[in-house]
């Protein structure tokens, strides 16, 4: 993989002095366990006037709407630098420490980069925009091996382009070809060899970054495919079980949730559901639950506390900001907030970013939303602010093109 000179990224220190690093695990897209709950304690309950302190900002990783992932002392996020997808690494105090490019950038409808890099055991994972998938070194950014899955398992590109940020299960790398043959694919992390496809889905993909999880002694993969929501065998491949999910333009973006032995799924118009796994040795059936027309979330994620659902709606009733009981679908709570919005969790509260730069720090429950402090990013980055959040080490970052903001909402 090519690399680039360091010229390209200009680093912007507030007067204050920085936080002394602290220890932070995010590796991946929605954190650790892909629920995107952070376990950290000891933050702010309420924001100063103007929001939070603002430690640092870096310009010019290129425009993007991935996110951040954070493991050890470094952070990694992409963006489009000219004809390039590029991915860069920078220290905790927000100075580079590589850029390696993956491919070329992604210019069409939307354009900007999608999937945000997955770190696991020293290595860096990161599929772009047509389907080029590189393995790094996460601490020198040197290359391991590089596959293009549309390429080799003639895959198909969807409206705005591949979007998943890429799963480890194990030893394998879990990614969505989406071809007429083989949806699905796990290839080797060590080697980028072909493990196991998956056959008999027949569709494209979706925009969905997959999870995995276990029930009944069986290991799954669940993603939602263009027009489907399936479930694999995480040891084989094979297709368990496959659900029609069809909605608008193929926006099926948002990842799954597995809870007590049901998947949850939402899209924009078509809503959300609830179906329960049954498992009989190595087979799978699904069974519908219940369905609703409230909370059909597009791209802002939806977070599962304790037995209720929290998330952004796009069509809603008394909304968008919607909670549902996970058991039965019930509406029990919904605010207007501050519109469309990304959330992530930590400390007993939401972290809010809706899509005009606006940050705001919630107090969530099933009967609705409580917006204790709230204050707006610097202007300057490109289009809407779709990143989502992260909360890790005390700090808050928010990325918004080609800009990535680092607050303190450490308690002191």
């Amino acid at each position: 993989m090519k690399r680039f000179a360091l010229a390209f990224v200009i680093v912007a220190l507030s007067a204050a002095p920085l936080l002394a690093e602290a220890p932070c695990n995010w590796p991946q897209f929605h954190g650790p366990r892909r629920d995107n709950i952070s376990t950290e304690t000891g933050l702010l309950k309420a924001w100063p006037e103007g929001g939070p302190k603002l430690l640092w900002t870096v310009r010019g990783l290129g425009h993007g709407f991935s996110t951040v992932a954070i493991a050890g002392s470094l952070l990694y996020t992409t963006g489009n630098v000219g004809e390039d997808t590029i991915i860069t690494a920078m220290a905790l105090d927000g100075k580079v420490k590589w850029r390696v490019k993956n491919g070329p950038s992604y210019e069409r409808d939307k354009p900007g980069t999608r999937s945000t890099p997955t770190i696991d055991g020293g290595r860096l994972y990161h599929e772009n925009a047509d389907g080029d998938i590189v393995c790094l070194d996460a601490a020198t950014g040197s290359s391991v091996w590089h596959v293009n899955i549309l390429k080799r398992f003639k895959g198909r590109n969807i409206s705005w382009a591949l979007a998943e940020s890429l799963l480890i299960d194990g030893n394998n790398v879990i990614c969505t070809p989406g071809g007429a043959d083989i949806g699905l694919a796990a290839l080797d992390k060590t080697t980028g060899a072909t493990v196991w496809t998956t056959t008999g889905i027949g569709d494209k993909p979706g925009y969905c970054s997959p999870i995995v999880f276990e029930h009944g002694g069986l290991r799954q993969i669940a993603t939602l495919m263009a027009k489907s929501v399936v479930g694999v065998n995480a040891k084989n491949g094979r297709l368990l079980w496959k659900v029609e999910h069809v909605t608008p333009f193929d926006e099926n973006i948002t990842s799954p949730i597995y809870h007590d032995g049901h998947v949850f799924w939402t899209s924009r118009t078509t809503g959300s559901h609830l179906y329960k796994l049954n498992v009989d040795g190595k087979a799978c059936s699904v069974q519908k639950v219940w369905a609703t027309g409230d909370l059909d979330t597009q791209h802002g994620g939806i977070i599962l506390l304790g037995r209720h659902l929290y998330g952004s709606a796009l069509t809603a009733r008394g909304g968008p900001w919607m909670c549902l009981e996970f058991a039965t679908g019930r509406r029990t709570g919904a605010d207007p907030g501050l519109g469309r919005a990304s959330f992530t969790w930590a400390d007993g509260m939401l972290y809010a970013l809706n899509h005009r730069r606006q940050v705001a720090l919630v107090k969530a429950s099933p009967s609705g939303f409580d917006i204790i402090s709230q204050f707006s990013i610097p202007e300057g980055g490109r289009g809407p602010s779709w990143a989502h959040p992260v909360v890790c080490g005390g700090r808050l970052y928010i990325r918004h093109s080609d800009f990535l903001f680092c607050y303190d909402v450490k308690a002191k």
